[in-house]
Parts: structure tokens; sequence; C-alpha cells
């Protein structure tokens, strides 16, 4: 199998090495990466060129700098990055983080879960950030979902799923999707790959906007949206931040901003939702 692998990068110069020289390490050798650097006004292209000059696996192309947006500046950048190359020369696609030290035997490891998997359609690792001198589990997410520093997707998954949407929540709207088409998301725990930097610490959208705007652009309807607010205000032990996730939630649908997913993927998003809420709240 033939992987390509798509590294959005703004301001990364302090941190894409760590995964250039990572992906350079691989066992597994059959692999394109084509790194955006996406408006970066550091020494980000410098450090690009000193892979590019050396090894014909590595290109990379400059964009002016996206709207710095959660979801959507990266998978624009992704995305830029993608209609470069021709997608019938690979079998996995990936989109992977600028900021990421993988493990030597990653891409061996995802080809043969693919391999040996027809049914895998995403397949990852797990986190890990360092603590103390320390590497320990993320622990943001479950670890039965593939966060978005690391995603490698089958292309028939890939396809079949529209691609990543270009808005916030595109991390979570790709494994409903893809389950909801009869493919599987795997997580491989022996895979630890190491993140660099706290994802999100460059955001300034406040707290209860971005789960606001998240579960509006997640596609989620009011009922589901005011569930999961009051989960995230449950955790914070705050009743007011549970209105303020709400106000950002009605003010998305009262400017009926625009939604990158469909009336049916909405519709199986919340379908999912709903089984999910029902199973660990209602024993159902």
């Amino acid at each position: 199998m033939r992987f390509l692998i798509i590294i959005p990068a703004h301001n990364e110069e302090e941190n894409l090495s760590f995964t250039l020289d990572s992906l350079q390490q691989q066992s597994f050798r059959d692999f394109k990466t084509v790194v955006v650097n996406d408006g970066s006004t550091d020494r980000t292209a410098e450090v690009i060129k000193k892979y590019t000059d050396h090894d014909s696996r590595f290109e990379t192309m400059d964009l002016q700098k996206s709207a710095h947006q959660p979801g959507s500046k990266v998978v624009n950048a992704f995305n830029n990055g993608l209609k470069t190359q021709n997608m019938d020369e690979f079998d996995v696609i990936c989109k992977f983080d600028a900021d990421i030290i993988l493990p030597g035997n990653y891409l061996e490891t995802l080809e043969s879960a693919f391999k040996n998997n027809p049914e895998y359609g995403l397949v990852g690792g797990l986190l890990y950030v360092e603590q103390d001198g320390k590497w320990v589990y993320e622990g943001n997410s479950n670890k039965q979902h593939v966060r978005g520093p690391m995603k490698a997707y089958r292309k028939e998954c890939f396809i079949q799923i529209g691609g990543l949407r270009e808005t916030l929540g595109w991390d979570n709207i790709d494994s409903i999707l893809l389950e909801n088409m009869g493919w599987k998301e795997m997580v491989l725990p022996e895979l630890q790959v190491k993140l660099i930097k706290v994802k999100g610490a460059d955001y300034t959208i406040r707290p209860a906007d971005y789960y606001g705007r998240y579960f509006y652009f997640l596609g989620l309807n009011r009922f589901l949206a005011y569930i999961a607010s009051s989960k995230e205000a449950a955790k914070s032990r705050s009743v007011s931040f549970f209105f303020n996730i709400i106000k950002a939630y009605e003010a998305c649908k009262t400017e009926k901003l625009e939604l990158k997913i469909s009336k049916e993927e909405q519709q199986a998003i919340n379908d999912k939702r709903w089984k999910t809420l029902k199973k660990k709240w209602l024993n159902m």
C-alpha cells in the first residue's frame, strides 16, 4: 500500500523537524508527504526546505494564511495540499499535524492493519503528552477515537465520506459518517504518538463559544445540543457556562450559518448521538 501524508503547518519552526524526522525514520518507506506552509511568518519554510532538497518523498506548497478558526483552518490547508496530488496513486490518505512524533513502526503497523482488516476505514494510535519529564496518555478523548493529529484513512472510505469538512467538528463528523457507511474506526493502543504542544492553546475563542459553535456545526438538533451543553457545564460545575454555550449555539441558528454536512448526514449524526445517549445515560 502507498501512503499520502498531508501536514498543515503554520509557524511550526520549533516542532516540524521532529515530525518530519520521525517520518524519515519509519520502517515503512512507501509514502509521499506534502507539507502545506499555511502563511507562516517564522522559519517554517526553511525547515521544510531541508527535507524537500534531499528527500524526494517530501514536497511542499505555500498558502496565504487561512482564517484562524478552529477546525476550518487546518482542514482548508489539508484540502489545498490534497488538490496537488493524484489520489489514484495512493491507498491510504493521512492527515497529520506538524507537532507530533511518530513511533518508527507507525506506518508499517497501519499498513498491516488495513491489509488484514478490509473493514477498517480509519486507523490511528493514541496521543501522549509530556508531564514532569514523562510521556503520559493525553486522555482528552475516548480510546476508541482516532484524534485529528494522526488520522489515516483507507482511500475508498475517505472518498465515500466526502473527505474532510472545513468546519468545527470535522474530527467527529468523519468518524460518525464512516461508521454509518459500514466502515470501522480502529485505535491501535500500542502506537504511542507524542504530541509536542497542547492543542487549541493558540485559539482565542472562549470555551463557551467554542462548544456552542461546535455543537451547531456538528449538526446537533436543539435537544441533543442542550444535553451536550449540560454535560460540559456539569464538568465545569457552572450553570452560567451552560447558558453561555446555549447562547452561542442559538446565535449560530439565528444567523443560519452554513453547515458543511447534508441533511442526510446531519440525521445520521443525530441518530448516532441519540443511540450513544440512550446507551450511556438511559441504559437502553
